[in-house]
């Protein structure tokens, strides 16, 4: 489990970017297992989530997961809202609450914690290209910034992902990018041919673009065997038929 030296200092609440290490399950889900939406034993899943959420705290609530679809979507949790055991179709969480450990689920996908310590607010963002492309980090940080936030007070952590040199991509994918804005041609490089890009350099973008300052990059390449992390890419290059998931999680105190 890694943790941001910016969020670190903060102390009213708790983090951590978990990889796969420490958990209950076996073979290519080995061990820290967090994704519901993966093939793994739902038995194993749920002992590893528990893991999880006692590293927090054993009293605090259970841990708040996403249905994530690569939207623009967020949710919203305050004292008002019923969560029961609905699975909310989103990308991000904001809460004011205590006690509520909220988590993003990634495999390459960048995972930011944000934090503003004036207003005591959290929030977890899962940002793959399709997310990012499409604003997510912009719309968290507005409603942030609408229910009284100062950007000043805003602490962003940018978690384990995949880095540009392992994110291969094709000349479709480059035009898309490009045809929102000319600009984004610095978040792609071309070595013998063949196209890579920067994700998370394009993600501290969108905080920088928000006027967040106060960024914590957390440069580990999770495509890398050696980190100890799930991905997505490294499952389909081994032709295995499914992979587990990273877990990130924020709470306050």
């Amino acid at each position: 489990m890694i943790k941001s030296k910016k969020l670190r200092k903060l102390k009213n609440i708790n983090h951590g970017f978990f990889n796969r290490k420490g958990g209950k399950s076996t073979g290519i889900y080995k061990s820290l297992n967090c994704g519901p939406g993966s093939k793994d034993k739902k038995t194993n899943i749920k002992k590893n989530l528990q893991i999880v959420k006692n590293y927090f705290n054993k009293k605090s609530k259970n841990i708040i997961l996403l249905n994530q679809i690569h939207s623009n979507k967020y949710i919203y949790i305050d004292k008002n809202k019923k969560i029961g055991n609905k699975k909310f179709k989103a990308d991000a969480i904001i809460t004011n609450q205590k006690n509520l450990p909220i988590g993003i689920l990634t495999a390459d996908c960048v995972p930011i914690l944000i934090h503003d310590n004036v207003s005591k607010v959290i929030a977890a963002i899962h940002a793959g290209w399709r997310g990012a492309y499409k604003g997510i980090i912009n719309k968290v940080i507005k409603f942030m910034i609408k229910k009284g936030s100062k950007r000043k007070n805003i602490y962003a952590a940018i978690g384990p992902c995949i880095s540009q040199e392992s994110y291969n991509v094709k000349m479709d994918f480059f035009e898309k990018f490009i045809k929102k804005t000319k600009k984004n041609k610095i978040f792609f490089k071309k070595r013998k041919k063949v196209l890579f890009f920067d994700l998370p350099k394009y993600v501290k973008s969108e905080l920088k673009f928000n006027k967040i300052t106060k960024i914590d990059h957390i440069n580990i390449n999770t495509f890398d065997k050696k980190n100890n992390f799930f991905s997505a890419r490294r499952a389909l290059k081994l032709k295995h038929d499914d992979y587990g998931r990273n877990i990130s999680i924020i709470m306050i105190n």
